[in-house]
């Protein structure tokens, strides 16, 4: 698995670098049917990452945030497809803030066995796949394995979502303080959050609100291989490909020593 992990890499990559040759000039914002941004990048980046996968492997399809509704309509029967988000965190593009990133998952029998989330601002990279590892890759292309770590008490972090907060994620950071202590906050954008567990710096990421299959899946393959889980609010694991592709709420847990549900009231 690892060489076609870092096929998918290079291709991130790519993307990636047409996204910032949008982001370092002036560009248009359009908005969806439900009010969610879409700009120029986007559409780059889609093109670029859906062109190079059918290189690699030719009879895998793809289900990208930007694919037509002809797509949708005949995703139910697949078994193993990509799963894209081309440009994670388009409200993050467009605030200028570099907290974006592209996401792309290889998903098999409903669950995420390849992911690969590239920061392009940063030049960081969360990659992994079942049977290779996990690991990261810093702005010095220096590639080291990463690994969640266990919560331990008066040192507890917990990440929030930069766009996307609310009074249930305040009640589930008290109820962890009645066990934990103070808990620390770390607030990020787009499918970071999920990266910053996975690699230790973090232990909960509590997503109370909705996201869609292509905002988790990359990140949700990094998190599990790296020692996490992301679990619905009552321990079940995330899936995907299913007829409505937004997610439940979910939350992305570091080590295997608490049972993080607990706190979320199982809603």
């Amino acid at each position: 698995m690892m060489p076609l992990l870092d096929q998918v890499l290079e291709i991130a990559v790519l993307a990636g670098q047409e996204i910032l040759d949008v982001y370092e000039n002036d560009f248009d914002v359009d908005y969806k049917g439900d009010g969610s941004p879409l700009t120029i990048a986007d559409r780059r980046a889609h093109t670029v990452i859906q062109k190079n996968l059918e290189k690699i492997v030719p009879k895998i399809p793809v289900l990208s945030e930007e694919s037509t509704p002809e797509v949708f309509e005949q995703r139910q029967n697949w078994n193993r497809f990509w799963l894209v988000d081309p440009l994670d965190g388009t409200k993050e593009f467009v605030k200028r803030n570099g907290e974006f990133t592209v996401n792309i998952a290889l998903i098999e029998d409903n669950r995420p066995v390849l992911g690969v989330v590239h920061t392009p601002v940063s030049s960081i990279s969360h990659f992994a796949a079942e049977g290779a590892g996990a690991f990261k890759i810093n702005a010095q292309g220096e590639r080291t394995a990463i690994c969640v770590r266990e919560a331990v008490k008066g040192q507890v972090t917990m990440v929030a979502s930069r766009s996307h907060s609310g009074v249930e994620v305040d009640r589930f950071r008290e109820a962890v303080e009645l066990d934990f202590g103070p808990v620390q906050i770390a607030s990020m954008g787009s499918s970071l959050k999920l990266c910053l567990v996975a690699e230790g710096a973090a232990d909960i990421y509590p997503r109370l609100g909705l996201t869609s299959e292509w905002d988790t899946g990359a990140a949700h393959c990094v998190l599990n291989v790296a020692g996490g889980s992301v679990v619905d609010l009552t321990g079940h694991p995330l899936v995907y490909n299913k007829p409505d592709i937004l997610n439940p709420w979910f939350l992305a847990c570091g080590g295997k020593h608490v049972n993080w549900t607990r706190y979320s009231g199982g809603r």
